[in-house]
């Protein structure tokens, strides 16, 4: 997309990439992702943010629909990271003499990824820079998610520019604005991005938040994913609710199968959950990366988990997933757990050790069954089913 005008004199010159398979060699990126870069024209210039740096001479190009980079006066670098800062060399180039401005903690990085020192200077928290009609106002979050990151607020537009918080995968199809996106397809690759990629930091998220609450917020401008102005408030409340890994009143059921059989309980505890009334998500982990499996665990206060045994331990994909899990740090969830194995137990075992690492609670009862299940083994998978689906929902009353 070309730059789009935020408000008078306030741009967006971002970029679209729907090339890059893996967000941070990692996190699968299906319908792309978005670099949100910002440029408002005063008597001083300033431009928030830049893009990855394959993406830079598509930057400039939309700089130049505005005016010519070389005018610029200020770099704002809310956070440092390579796919917001991938093209300041290139901006410093056009624009030698521009400041660089950012944390005190954005300097090292700087030197470190760029080998850049002169031109930077550092602002501090709660700092305000005047450019002319408009002014800047700095505000510090650390750990949301590196810590040199920070918050920039335009107080005359009642614009947030927040860096990595309140973003979201997904390129931008055609439009910018929330009221102008389906929603139904940018929230869940929002909770995505924040359980992925933000969710470590739950408590820095939440200062963030509580250190936001006094100013008066129109627009949400984030590095990735939608600018929210219709409903700015919709945005915060769902990273509210996900920094606090409260859960909504559903189960996500995720298993692994080598030959069918742990399949087949699985289908039977699936029933089981929906029985009883409760929101259901079944999720195949040899077939689903686990950034998808963590997002939905995200969303759901329960999860069951059931895993053949292998190597006298948990089917991998499955570990993959607890371990992730694990260092996401992610709390207050009920877990239900059923296993299958061969000559010899040890999946269900191995599940119960990482769930009590975790410290989520077991709930209902524990199947473990060898080779094919039974019909008795079967219904108690259902009854396993039930008995999540009871807690969650009672928990929700």
């Amino acid at each position: 997309m070309s730059a789009i005008e935020l408000a008078k004199g306030i741009f967006w010159v971002g970029v679209n990439d729907r090339e890059t398979d893996l967000f941070e060699s990692v996190w699968p990126l299906p319908q792309g992702v978005s670099y949100n870069s910002y440029l408002i024209v005063d008597e001083k210039v300033a431009l928030i943010d830049t893009v990855k740096g394959p993406f830079a001479l598509e930057l400039v190009r939309n700089i130049e629909e505005v005016l010519d980079p070389g005018k610029l006066d200020y770099l704002v670098v809310n956070h440092m990271e390579p796919d917001h800062s991938g093209a300041l060399p290139l901006i410093r180039r056009l624009a030698p003499n521009l400041k660089i401005l950012g944390t005190e903690k954005a300097r090292g990085l700087l030197k470190a990824l760029y080998g850049i020192e002169e031109g930077f200077e550092p602002v501090w928290d709660g700092q305000k820079l005047s450019l002319g009609r408009h002014s800047l106002i700095f505000y510090e979050t650390p750990f949301v998610h590196w810590p040199e990151t920070m918050m920039t607020y335009l107080p005359e537009e009642k614009i947030l520019f927040s860096g990595d918080a309140f973003g979201g995968f997904g390129a931008l199809d055609g439009g910018l604005f929330d009221y102008e996106l389906d929603l139904a397809r940018y929230e869940p690759e929002s909770l995505r991005y924040f359980s992925n990629i933000v969710g470590m930091y739950t408590n820095p998220t939440q200062r963030a938040i509580q250190r936001l609450k006094g100013l008066e917020i129109r627009t949400i401008a984030p590095s990735h994913g939608p600018v929210w102005r219709k409903d700015p408030s919709r945005i915060v409340g769902l990273y509210d609710r996900w920094s606090r890994m409260e859960g909504e009143p559903g189960v996500v059921l995720i298993y692994g199968s080598m030959y069918g059989d742990t399949e087949l309980l699985a289908e039977r505890v699936a029933r089981g959950v929906i029985a009883k009334g409760a929101p259901l998500r079944v999720m195949d982990a040899s077939r689903t990366h686990p950034s998808f499996l963590l997002a939905e665990t995200w969303r759901y206060k329960a999860l069951i988990l059931g895993a053949p045994t292998y190597d006298g331990g948990v089917f991998v994909p499955i570990e993959q997933f607890l371990r992730l899990a694990q260092r996401k740090r992610l709390q207050h969830r009920l877990v239900g757990l059923f296993g299958s194995f061969g000559w010899s137990g040890g999946a269900v075992k191995a599940m119960r050790s990482i769930i009590e690492e975790l410290k989520w609670e077991l709930v209902g009862p524990v199947v473990e069954f060898n080779g094919r299940p039974t019909e008795a083994e079967l219904e108690q998978g259902a009854a396993l089913g039930r008995a999540v689906a009871e807690r969650v929902l009672k928990g929700s009353e």
